[in-house]
């Protein structure tokens, strides 16, 4: 199935000044503004409270969280333990709760005692059926090795990328694709960071998925890029470069679009919990799109590739015929 005509020949590479000047700016903006205004993190990154509860009968997670914010419990974070009666309750501690962490183990243990006696109030007003099964206080300096950590991840989920692309292709390839995932990435970033939406540890999962799902895109633009290069003779790079975006571009569209329905899904119906990964996800793949057509192909032209670079060695090579 055919979306778009295989045979087209919109001129892309065309618009490859404009292109690579709007993502430029964009990238510069999304940067200013995760400066200026920083990520809204979650209590992933941030520290808090964490409590468990156990149900002597089934329970929903909407009925738990809806107790506590009656109770006055500002964002609680709910989620539920394999099942429909154990549940693990995270919200930001209150001040005088944040301040008894530093303090003696005495002090400490019995602000977790208030926190776990709190949420029990809370819950046993709607049900009487509800056990604590363990309270702990998660301090910032564990949010703060998960945001080192993940940033590590992502930059080990960028070098594998280019190593991968230098082997496989050559290295233009490479510097193009890690160029477009940092684009891809920074501008991500910067959409969550402008619109103060909480970013936690599902969203940071979601950005190492834009990563793998943006550059699978733009393999198999690459691979038909040598494919067109290696099958004709003196085509020009930016028609070589067309006619790979022309010809891949139903695969684009239709893997987009499939895609996207699966993770809108997570968006619209996944709950709070998920909600932030379906809209990364979503967010990415768009992103991703345009990137494989406006930003790494151009890239790729700026940087010269040509035929010579990806025509594979024989033994007329010279410096092979001097080998037994």
């Amino acid at each position: 199935m055919e979306l778009f005509n295989p045979n087209a020949n919109i001129n892309f590479m065309g618009w490859r000044k404009v292109s690579l000047a709007v993502s430029c700016l964009l990238m510069i903006l999304s940067a200013g503004v995760i400066f200026v205004r920083g990520l809204d993190y979650g209590l992933d990154f941030t520290g808090g409270a964490l409590v468990e509860v156990v149900y002597q009968e089934p329970a929903e997670v909407a009925d738990v969280r809806s107790a506590l914010t009656t109770a006055g419990f500002e964002n609680p974070v709910v989620q539920s333990l394999g099942g429909t009666r154990e549940f693990a309750i995270r919200f930001a501690p209150r001040e005088e709760e944040a301040a008894a962490e530093g303090a003696e183990a005495s002090a400490s243990q019995a602000a977790h005692n208030r926190i776990a006696n709190d949420v029990l109030s809370a819950l046993k007003a709607g049900r009487s059926d509800v056990a604590i099964k363990r309270s702990e206080f998660v301090g910032p300096q564990v949010g703060e090795e998960l945001r080192t950590d993940g940033l590590i991840a992502v930059i080990v989920v960028a070098l594998g990328i280019a190593v991968y692309l230098w082997i496989r292709f050559e290295w233009r390839f490479a510097v193009a694709a890690v160029a477009s995932e940092m684009h891809d990435a920074l501008l991500t970033l910067g959409i969550f960071a402008l619109t103060q939406r909480e970013f936690d540890l599902p969203a940071l999962a979601a950005v190492l998925s834009v990563v793998g799902y943006s550059i699978n895109d733009k393999i198999v633009v690459f691979d038909r890029v040598r494919e067109i290069f290696r099958s004709t003779r003196k085509a020009e790079p930016i028609e070589v470069l067309n006619r790979s975006i022309n010809s891949t571009m139903s695969r684009t569209i239709m893997t987009g679009v499939t895609t996207g329905l699966a993770v809108g899904t997570l968006y619209f119906l996944g709950g709070p919990v998920l909600e932030n990964f379906g809209l990364i996800m979503l967010i990415g793949i768009f992103i991703g799109i345009l990137s494989s057509i406006f930003f790494a192909n151009p890239i790729l032209l700026l940087l010269g590739v040509s035929k010579k670079d990806l025509m594979p060695v024989t033994r007329e090579d010279p410096e092979l015929a001097r080998r037994p």
